[in-house]
């Protein structure tokens, strides 16, 4: 159960670090979002990206994260996997690509994540759901 616990978390931090680098450019086609997210995760972060792009927005900097495993189903070898992080976004923020200035003055915070994770057919895990809630809620 240790290593699913370890594949669950990698794939959760993997899946944030993708897009991250995505956002810099607003790629919401950037083959890399889906190394570590199927479903509605992997369907919410390409249409953030191409808002972002319609939009003339890029994203700047990077959040931190603090991801704990919530729970693990079924206990005696798991394939879905809830994880709860507190990531903070005040450092990671959105700017207009054709000038570089931020986009707005609302500033980031940290926001209560649950994520779900699920072993995929490959054997490899991949984050199909995620929720961000409003900045201040944990």
């Amino acid at each position: 159960m240790d290593k699913a616990k370890q594949d669950a978390l990698i794939a959760y931090r993997g899946m944030w670090k993708d897009f991250v680098a995505a956002g810099t450019t607003s790629d919401w086609q950037s083959p890399t979002l889906g190394r570590y997210a199927t479903g509605v995760a992997l369907t919410n972060m390409s249409r953030s990206l191409y808002a972002d792009h319609a939009n003339g927005l890029v994203t700047k900097g990077e959040p931190t994260y603090e991801p704990a495993v919530s729970s693990v189903e079924p206990s005696d070898n798991p394939n879905k996997i809830v994880i709860t992080d507190c990531s903070d976004d005040s450092r990671w923020l959105k700017y207009k690509a054709a000038t570089g200035q931020l986009a707005n003055d609302t500033p980031g915070g940290r926001h209560l994540i649950n994520a779900i994770v699920l072993k995929q057919a490959d054997g490899s895990w991949k984050v199909s759901e995620y929720g961000v809630h409003e900045a201040g809620t944990c």
